[in-house]
């Protein structure tokens, strides 16, 4: 993949160069600064919605919600591993606040305990489906980068993107349980 990006790079710099030379050093530092713009937006957005995951976690929250979820969470992921069961369920709730990047250590967490599971291969194939298909309510990354850049309707993307997610999540979910069927008990 770094192979290709130089070598877009590199040719669009050519191209540019050979067009418009004066406009090579502007339009990189414009870039530059695009990109630094965008990613201070992006640690912003992630610091509040963290800080709101860690005093949901600190207030008992999370654990209430993981004792909510466990009876379906125990059922799609085919284990009963109080840790492993805790952790899909912090992980699934930050993904579907949309916080990708606070659910990563979690769905982390969770794939190494479920690596000792019975059914490890059912259950890390669910885990993985599960976050691939991304469920969110509230997609918030999008819908800051949306506000920020002007948008007349930036929560406009919220059902399109939650319906997309759960067809995404049920396809998923039907050929993990066609291609590595569960171990009946």
């Amino acid at each position: 993949m770094n192979v290709l990006f130089i070598a877009v790079f590199l040719a669009s710099s050519a191209a540019v160069l050979l067009s418009s030379p004066e406009s090579f050093l502007p339009a990189l530092l414009s870039g530059a600064e695009d990109a630094l713009r965008l990613g201070v937006t992006l640690a912003a957005v992630y610091t509040v919605w963290l800080g709101f995951l860690k005093i949901a976690e600190d207030a008992g929250l999370m654990r209430a919600l993981a004792r909510g979820l466990r009876p379906a969470t125990s059922r799609l992921f085919g284990t009963k591993d109080e840790r492993a069961l805790g952790y899909i369920a912090v992980n699934l709730s930050a993904n579907f606040l949309g916080m990708g990047g606070a659910a990563t250590p979690a769905g982390v967490s969770a794939m190494n305990l479920l690596d000792a599971a019975e059914n490890r291969a059912y259950a890390q194939a669910m885990l993985f489906v599960v976050n691939c298909a991304g469920v969110q309510l509230l997609p918030a990354t999008v819908i800051s980068l949306r506000e920020k850049y002007g948008s007349a309707s930036s929560y406009d993307v919220i059902v399109p993107i939650l319906l997309a997610s759960l067809l995404s999540l049920a396809l998923g979910a039907l050929l993990v349980k066609l291609v590595y069927g569960r171990k009946k008990k």
